[in-house]
């Protein structure tokens, strides 16, 4: 048996994409595997290099089957998807080295080559820690952002202001895309209760001016690294003892998720940089100077 689940949960908010693990997640309610952000046709070569990963883990010697988790987003635009670049050696890469502390953000890894409301998007993470009074619980989520809208941050229409329409032609690819959502908190949830956390993600997306399009595939994984629960989960007992965090407790770490969702999002324009990919297409990184001049204008920051 793996040493190493997580309880975990995914929801749909627009179901065009791949993300490879869906069905058995939602199923037993737990992830066995790290996570691996990708571009959609690399969505395989990732899965494969991440079941590989998985049976060389100690522990892992008698396993005899995987469900790798891999999200992705379609970055054809900029990227030469075709050529299908990322190779196992890549993914082995990123998962060794992957560390705690600061996480890059921007035109890193699977944002390099990713759009948003017309501007250069990407990588973007955020986190908020709940009060003591609450639970004192920290939800962190990241994003892969890639999609379309009408872009607003903290109320204020930025993309009416700087004449970046959805539907309008002169804007890039109208409102198609995709947004990868990964939720991690440190508060005893099961399944049931981390759908209801992954569901509050759409609406920190909503509240950036995110439609969730026909041609989107947004996706929402949320895990629990709660450390009773996981090792409950690891004992080769019949009967799995937790601890859950009651129902009438959720809503703070609700808000807490729609927050942080939100803040990652606009970190990730933020983060980005203007970048010349495939056919020589130019995709501009956000305005930040003029966008902080509107916060200005609308009473949204001080002088």
């Amino acid at each position: 048996m793996f040493q190493n689940k997580v309880p975990a949960a995914m929801y749909i908010g627009n179901g065009f994409g791949k993300l490879a693990g869906y069905s058995q997640v939602k199923e037993l309610g737990n992830i066995e595997t790290p996570i691996v952000l990708t571009n959609t046709l690399s969505v395989p070569t990732a899965a494969d290099a991440l079941i590989s990963y998985t049976l060389q883990q100690k522990g892992n010697e008698n396993v005899r089957s995987v469900n790798p988790v891999v999200g992705e987003t379609n970055d054809g635009y900029l990227n030469d998807i075709r050529g299908r670049h990322v190779n196992e050696e890549a993914v082995f890469n990123a998962l060794k080295n992957a560390t705690t502390g600061p996480v890059a953000e921007g035109n890193v890894g699977a944002g390099t080559g990713t759009i948003c409301f017309g501007f250069k998007g990407g990588i973007g993470t955020a986190s908020r820690k709940i009060p003591k009074t609450l639970g004192g619980y920290t939800v962190g989520v990241l994003v892969q952002s890639n999609f379309g809208g009408v872009l607003q941050i903290n109320g204020v229409p930025i993309g009416q202001e700087l004449k970046k329409f959805s539907f309008d032609k002169a804007v890039l690819n109208d409102v198609d895309g995709s947004c990868m959502m990964v939720v991690i908190t440190d508060a005893p949830l099961d399944a049931r209760n981390l759908e209801r956390v992954a569901k509050r993600a759409l609406l920190g997306l909503a509240k950036t001016g995110g439609i969730a399009s026909n041609g989107s595939g947004d996706y929402v994984i949320a895990l629990s690294v709660d450390q009773q629960n996981i090792a409950a989960l690891a004992l080769d007992a019949p009967l799995y003892e937790h601890r859950l965090l009651k129902n009438e407790a959720m809503s703070p770490l609700f808000l807490a998720t729609i927050e942080a969702t939100e803040e990652a999002i606009i970190n990730s324009l933020f983060a980005a940089k203007t970048i010349r990919g495939k056919n020589e297409r130019l995709i501009p990184s956000l305005p930040k100077k003029r966008v902080l001049e509107l916060m200005k204008a609308y009473g949204r920051i001080k002088e």
